[in-house]
């Protein structure tokens, strides 16, 4: 894998940030043997197919590759991995702050694309995450249905009307949501799963530890996509908010993803 810490400014952020992007390479080293996406007509046509992997409330662009093995699991698979640095936003455009949802959702799949030699098809592009980035994939699977294949959700917040009380650290609802209802809003994915076409939905895959704080979250958004006739893929599993159960589920979640020979 070609790793790269890239630095760049943010039209829609008003300044600089980062992403960490890791690119399949068609050499490899000793002990990591893996599929190469560099080779094959649909690679050679329209890039290597993309994962972009989300980052959780207390952490940053790096944390996937220092509390996991995503490199060399990616290197198995021969996927891109975009992961980028979107702060405590929850993913949206802050009511005191940035517009970190319109970064993530317009921006960064424009900037990616011209940058880094990756596919832009829908079926070559997914989005996964852990926590308040399990809230993030599915948000954008739900509001941008026709640009992923797939979506998945480790842990997910995904729930954020009804965030645990020590996920408010630092006024952190007033600062993102500013006292605005999320009901009916592109924040309220139980909502969305009831106005979404489940034929046009892509495929979701849910993975939530049974003594995880936010299991109820899970539990909740599982009933709302039955209700809504919505297919998911589901893992209610012992574990808790934890690295070593988020270290297995990507494993499990890029052994899911319908990543193109």
């Amino acid at each position: 894998m070609i790793r790269l810490r890239t630095d760049f400014f943010a039209e829609s952020l008003g300044m600089g940030t980062s992403m960490v992007v890791l690119m399949p390479q068609a050499a490899s080293g000793i002990g990591m043997e893996g599929a190469d996406a560099t080779s094959g007509s649909a690679a050679d046509e329209s890039g290597v197919p993309v994962l972009y992997l989300l980052h959780g409330l207390s952490d940053d662009c790096t944390i996937w590759e220092r509390r996991t093995s995503i490199e060399r699991y990616a290197t198995e698979k021969g996927i891109a991995v975009v992961m980028p640095e979107v702060r405590r936003s929850f993913y949206t455009d802050e009511a005191v702050g940035e517009a970190y949802w319109t970064f993530v959702a317009e921006e960064l799949p424009r900037i990616v694309a011209r940058t880094f030699r990756v596919s832009t098809a829908r079926e070559d592009t997914f989005v996964a995450g852990l926590s308040m980035g399990g809230f993030g994939a599915f948000k954008l699977a739900l509001n941008h249905p026709d640009r992923f294949a797939a979506a998945a959700s480790l842990s997910g917040a995904l729930d954020p009307a009804n965030l645990p009380l020590e996920l408010h650290t630092g006024h952190l609802a007033e600062r993102i949501w500013g006292g605005r209802e999320i009901a009916g809003t592109a924040d309220d994915l139980l909502g969305l799963l009831g106005a979404s076409d489940p034929a046009a939905l892509p495929a979701l895959f849910l993975d939530c530890g049974t003594e995880d704080q936010l299991i109820d979250q899970n539990r909740r958004f599982l009933a709302a996509a039955e209700d809504a006739g919505v297919e998911v893929a589901s893992r209610l599993r012992p574990g808790a908010h934890t690295w070593e159960f988020w270290d297995e589920g990507i494993q499990d979640v890029l052994d899911w993803l319908p990543i193109r020979g």
